[in-house]
């Protein structure tokens, strides 16, 4: 989809803009949701959240008109896509749509389109503002092949007179060496859970949604700091409310939409292993189990809630960690079955015994 479009994006505030104000977010008849990821994408780096230390030189960037090729990582949802588009956008004014090729992983971008639709763009004359280049994104570009990446190498350097190159991918090291070294890494982080609920705030508020503050907690919890995933739960969550009279979004709605173990039943998973009591703790892993859900799902919420509680004792807790990660790492590995998580169940209750018997609890 393109993300260019201004009729179909708007900034992270409440003020929808024209295009999107004028159809109508609700279920009613004849009208359609647009996403709002979409809807509230930010259209300037002032506006985008998180990564305060990467938007200030982007920013620097913007102000002074010298910009060098970029390479974005960090992980997905954070705002490397939208900061690019801002930054093009605030560079190159109205030649935006006239001087930003954007290429990502839907894209075929094997070595013939690095030759071709990259090369013909680069060499094309447009009309821009004095000083500005041409700007190419390539979204998602750790998946380019190493022989297409090479291709742009070379590129990159026949035209650095007048196109300029941004490369947002999830791990750097994917990139080679050779676009590394010709780039400037700008790296992203996971947003906190306040810079993603004060976003949620501002669209329920825009939105009108009914909500709670349990639901939203469920949704920073199932976000994990990625912001288009807490938009999209938020979304369904509300579609879901608006069926059903007198509907929220809370705690229940989310996990609904969401389909992950329930952090309450994990819990008390992880509570039952801390008191020594392995029956409870393998009926309610059994109860998860029999619910349909994934071995790798399961494993994840266990990491999840078992970091986040609050009464296990530090040492007690780091242990615990321990062997989740073990089991989590044969989990990935493809050993998902229901036994791995039962080992796991059972070494923590026995680490809980062990320190029982050497009366350390």
């Amino acid at each position: 989809m393109e993300i260019d479009k201004e009729n179909n994006t708007n900034e992270l505030t409440n003020k929808p803009s024209d295009a999107t104000s004028s159809k109508s977010t609700g279920g009613g008849d004849g009208a359609y949701q647009v996403p709002w990821i979409e809807k509230y994408r930010p259209q300037l780096l002032q506006d985008i959240v998180g990564n305060e230390e990467t938007l200030i030189r982007l920013q620097a960037i913007a102000r002074d008109g010298n910009l060098p090729n970029l390479i974005l990582c960090g992980p997905p949802g954070t705002g490397k896509t939208t900061s690019v588009h801002a930054l093009a956008r605030e560079l190159l004014g109205k030649s935006y749509k006239d001087g930003v090729l954007e290429l990502n992983a839907s894209d075929a971008r094997g070595i013939d389109v690095v030759r071709n639709r990259i090369k013909s763009f680069a060499m094309n004359k447009v009309t821009l503002p004095p000083g500005r280049h041409k700007i190419i994104i390539l979204d998602e570009a750790d998946s380019m092949t190493t022989a297409a990446q090479q291709a742009l190498r070379r590129t990159m350097e026949i035209y650095s007179n007048s196109t300029r190159f941004c490369l947002a991918c999830n791990v750097s090291t994917k990139i080679i060496e050779a676009i590394q070294s010709r780039a400037a890494i700008l790296r992203y982080t996971r947003l906190t859970h306040e810079q993603i609920l004060s976003n949620l705030l501002k669209v329920c508020q825009s939105e009108k949604v009914p909500y709670t503050e349990d639901g939203l907690e469920a949704i920073l919890f199932t976000a994990e700091g990625d912001m288009r995933h807490a938009l999209n739960n938020l979304q369904a969550a509300n579609s879901l409310a608006q069926s059903k009279p007198g509907g929220m979004v809370n705690q229940k709605m989310v996990f609904q939409v969401c389909d992950q173990p329930h952090p309450t039943i994990v819990r008390a998973i992880v509570d039952a292993c801390d008191t020594g009591n392995l029956e409870v703790a393998l009926a309610e892993l059994q109860k998860l189990w029999n619910s349909g859900y994934a071995a790798s799902d399961i494993i994840g919420t266990i990491f999840k809630v078992c970091k986040a509680h609050n009464t296990l004792p530090e040492g007690k807790k780091l242990e615990y960690l321990r062997e989740i990660g073990f089991t989590h790492m044969r989990i990935s590995n493809g050993v998902n079955t229901l036994l791995q998580l039962m080992g796991l169940v059972s070494r923590m209750t026995q680490m809980t015994m062990a320190l029982q018997e050497k009366g350390k609890v």
